[in-house]
């Protein structure tokens, strides 16, 4: 899974994190990432990261992971914040919900000096009093209206859309989104389902298959099987996309790779960006409460080719044109 592997390098001081020095920088990093270093979205977060930073300052990585052990993610929150004292950093990034939630709120915010800057954040921020005295970042709102318009351009008839996605935080937060928007998005909502395992999951798109033209899913990473055998989205997407058997849609390049049929998605690698530029002018004395936060402005319209085909969709070519086309199972391994 990919490129960005070669960013991580085991650090022995705590199990389950990772470090990669970037070029003899003057100054250190600490970047608490919610999720696994081997998720798609971590991987492009950490690429903006060191885009901006290497050669500036050693970034050293910490992972939550919390898409696989959500439960055991204040434990590891702590074990990140003994990291922290130890490594004494000039500043903090911080990515995405569950890393505000478990890592900052609790040890930093407002706590300590050591400028924080988010990114990935789906909740407005207000929920975890940001922008606090040390505190601002990068919203993450997933291109909903738009990936709607295009799955229309590809399928005319579509007119009703449901939402799928793992019970978490974050989708939640994606939802309140979704319910703020709704009035401008060019299909009408027929249902939100929010599995806890994959026979949930399979028993709700019966129930959205007969209400929904459309299915937007949003990350799965996680979702268990009846073993209790965690599952990654590569291995759970094509098989809710084959039992709904209509359009599909998501918001991470990754996903429609994995089998959906089309999306607007969003960038990890501007979030990881966007944070890495804040926090820089933070560490030369911007104080981030006067940095109101940001969000991401980005997308790129992906479609599966193979998924096109196989639904038996013949879009018009203008509808193509300017997209990126991919085949599912052309991600990187």
């Amino acid at each position: 899974m990919g490129s960005w592997r070669f960013f991580i390098a085991a650090l022995a001081v705590l199990p389950l994190l990772a470090a990669r020095p970037a070029g003899g920088g003057e100054c250190t990093v600490l970047a608490v990432m919610s999720y696994e270093a081997d998720f798609p979205w971590t991987g492009e977060i950490m690429a903006g990261i060191h885009g901006v930073l290497d050669g500036r300052c050693t970034v050293v990585a910490y992972y939550l992971n919390t898409k696989t052990d959500y439960g055991g993610g204040p434990a590891r929150a702590k074990e990140a914040f003994a990291l922290y004292r130890k490594l004494a950093p000039d500043g903090v990034i911080a990515a995405d919900d569950d890393a505000q939630a478990m890592f900052v709120v609790p040890y930093l915010a407002g706590k300590v000096a050591t400028p924080v800057t988010f990114c990935g954040v789906n909740a407005e921020p207000a929920t975890y009093g940001y922008p606090a005295a040390n505190v601002s970042g990068v919203l993450e709102r997933l291109h909903v209206a738009e990936t709607i318009a295009l799955a229309q351009q590809l399928v005319p008839s579509i007119k009703t859309v449901a939402f799928l996605m793992k019970d978490t935080p974050s989708a939640r937060a994606f939802l309140a989104q979704v319910k703020a928007e709704q009035e401008t998005y060019s299909a009408r909502i027929v249902g939100t389902f929010l599995p806890a395992n994959l026979a949930e999951a399979l028993a709700m798109l019966a129930t959205a298959r007969e209400v929904a033209d459309l299915l937007f899913v949003e990350t799965l990473e996680g979702l268990p099987d009846a073993d209790g055998k965690v599952l990654s989205d590569r291995e759970v997407i094509p098989r809710l996309a084959a039992a709904f058997g209509k359009a599909t849609a998501g918001s991470n390049d990754y996903a429609v790779r994995d089998g959906l049929l089309c999306a607007v998605v969003k960038s990890g690698r501007e979030q990881g960006e966007g944070a890495a530029h804040m926090l820089l002018k933070a560490m030369a004395g911007v104080a981030p409460a006067s940095m109101p936060p940001e969000r991401n402005r980005l997308g790129r319209r992906v479609i599966n080719v193979t998924v096109l085909r196989s639904l038996g969709i013949e879009p018009r070519p203008i509808v193509l044109s300017g997209a990126e086309l991919v085949r599912t199972g052309s991600g990187e391994e």
